[in-house]
């Protein structure tokens, strides 16, 4: 059971703007947590979303993507290998395809279209970790996932969602 406390919770509106922010702050105490939290996230999500994982290296950004894809596969065993070096995983689930980049490797944000970026953003569902590897390519509606440590316990992290767009 999650036993996470909610922070923070907003939504905001821009008048004039067709966009929207809705903000969330919660705060794991456990990797178990974050997986939690990660595959309550994942019921909210839609073919098109697209996540952005923020985080420094150890964060749990892969461990997060891993319980989002688990969840929405329906298999809680299911091999979800980090996509360090093979740089996008796919997997087929019932909302869609889902496409797992990681673009820490990536020297040139031209490099992503090689990864079938084009195709995923069509109806898959997108999880990006280091995506301030995009660049220009950032869509318009996205949703950050910012995971932080927590001073003085380093299991626990501070997991911000932001949804833009």
């Amino acid at each position: 059971m999650l036993h996470a406390r909610i922070l923070t919770q907003s939504i905001l509106f821009t008048k004039h703007v067709l966009s929207y922010k809705c903000i969330m702050t919660i705060e794991t105490n456990s990797e178990q947590e974050t997986i939690e939290f990660a595959r309550t996230f994942s019921q909210s999500l839609a073919p098109r979303d697209v996540v952005l994982l923020h985080g420094d290296l150890g964060m749990g950004k892969s461990v997060f993507s891993r319980a989002v894809i688990r969840s929405l596969c329906g298999v809680d065993n299911l091999e979800v290998p980090s996509p360090t070096f093979t740089l996008v995983q796919t997997y087929d689930a019932d909302i869609g395809t889902l496409w797992h980049f990681d673009l820490y490797r990536l020297s040139d944000v031209s490099e992503v279209y090689e990864l079938g970026w084009e195709e995923a953003l069509i109806d898959g569902v997108l999880l990006v970790e280091w995506p301030d590897r995009l660049g220009y390519l950032r869509p318009q509606s996205y949703i950050d996932v910012t995971l932080s440590p927590v001073s003085g316990d380093s299991n626990a992290r501070t997991i911000e969602v932001v949804r833009h767009g």
